[in-house]
C-alpha cells in the first residue's frame, strides 16, 4: 500500500491540470473538484477521484493543494463556512498555487494555524509550458517545515523552488514577477511593432534579438505566437489584468510608484475592453497590428 499522502487538487484548468497529473504519474492519490467538471475529465480518466465540492477533497485529502483564478475564489474556496480550513483533516497541509493577495496568503495561514493546520503560499511562474513540462519557478511563503514537507510535490511540478520567508511571502515575491512580467510584454511588442512599421520581417528581428540583451522567457515563447496570430491562452489576459491590480493595490500600500505598471495596466485594459480577456497574454501585439 502507498505511504504518498493523498492530494486533494482543486482548479484543473489550463496550469492545474497539467499539475495534477504530474502528481498522479508519480503515484499520489488524486482527490479533485474544479467548478466546471468537464475540465477535470482528463484527470477523471486516469484514475483521479472527483467531488461536488472543496470540502469534501479537503475531509479525503492529506495535503490540499489549490490553482484557481482570482483573490476572490481563494477566499471563497479557504475560508468560507464550506471551504477548506473548516473542513480539513487535523495536521493537513494546505498549499495555495494561485497567484493571489499576499494579505489574503496571511489572513489564510492564520485561519489555518488557528486549526492546528499548515499553509503555504506557492504562487509559479512559467505559464503552460512550464506547468506541461514540470518547469515551474515556484516561490513560497511559509513556516520552514510545512516546506519541506511540501518540497517532495514542488520538486515534481517545478525545478526553481524558493521559501521567501513567512506567509506572503511567497505572493509578494510573484507580484515582483509579474511586474517584470507586464513591463517586459510591453517591450517586445513595442520592439516587433516598431520593425515592422520599418519595413523589416519581424520574423527575422525576432531571430536576431531574441537571443541577446532584449531576450526573455515571453520574448522566446509568446512573441512568435502572436506573429503567428496565434493568441490562443497559455496564461489569459484576463488573469494578468488580475495580477497587475494586485501589484498596484500592494504598490500602494507600501507608498511606491511603478510608472512602467501603470502603462502595462492602461494597455491590458484596453485589450481587455477590445473583448480579448479571454485571449492569451501575447494578445496584447494586437494594439500594434495595422
Amino acid at each position: 500500500m502507498s505511504t504518498l499522502p493523498t492530494i486533494g487538487f482543486i482548479g484543473t484548468g489550463v496550469m492545474g491540470r497539467s499539475m495534477a497529473t504530474h502528481l498522479h504519474q508519480a503515484g499520489y492519490r488524486l482527490e479533485v473538484f474544479n467548478r466546471t467538471k468537464a475540465k477535470a475529465q482528463p484527470l477523471l480518466d486516469l484514475g483521479a477521484h472527483w467531488h461536488d465540492s472543496a470540502a469534501s477533497v479537503a475531509c479525503a485529502s492529506d495535503v490540499v493543494v489549490t490553482m484557481l483564478g482570482f483573490p476572490v475564489d481563494v477566499k471563497e474556496r479557504y475560508l468560507g463556512s464550506d471551504g477548506i480550513v473548516a473542513h480539513a483533516r487535523p495536521g493537513a497541509l494546505l498549499i495555495d498555487m494561485t497567484t493571489s493577495s499576499p494579505l489574503l496568503a496571511r489572513d489564510i495561514a492564520a485561519a489555518a494555524g488557528a486549526r492546528g493546520l499548515s499553509a503555504l503560499d506557492a504562487p509559479v511562474s512559467g505559464g503552460d509550458i512550464g506547468a506541461r513540462e514540470a518547469r515551474l519557478v515556484i516561490m513560497v511563503g511559509g513556516e520552514a517545515a510545512a516546506f519541506e514537507r511540501a518540497k517532495p510535490i514542488f520538486s515534481l511540478l517545478g525545478k526553481n523552488i524558493a521559501l521567501l520567508g513567512p506567509a506572503g511571502a511567497g505572493q509578494y515575491c510573484k507580484m515582483a514577477n509579474q511586474i517584470a512580467v507586464a513591463i517586459g510584454m510591453v517591450s517586445w511588442c513595442e520592439g516587433l511593432a516598431y520593425a515592422r512599421r520599418a519595413g523589416l520581417d519581424p520574423l527575422a528581428v525576432h531571430a536576431s534579438i531574441s537571443g541577446g540583451a532584449a531576450g526573455s522567457w515571453a520574448m522566446t515563447n509568446l512573441a512568435p505566437r502572436a506573429l503567428a496570430e496565434n493568441f490562443a491562452p497559455g496564461f489569459y489576459v484576463k488573469h494578468i489584468l488580475k495580477d497587475i491590480r494586485i501589484a498596484v493595490e500592494s504598490a500602494a500600500e507600501m507608498n511606491l510608484d511603478l510608472p512602467g505598471l501603470a502603462c502595462a495596466q492602461r494597455l491590458y485594459e484596453k485589450v481587455a475592453a477590445l473583448g480579448w480577456e479571454d485571449c492569451g497574454t501575447q494578445a496584447l501585439f494586437r494594439l500594434y497590428s495595422p
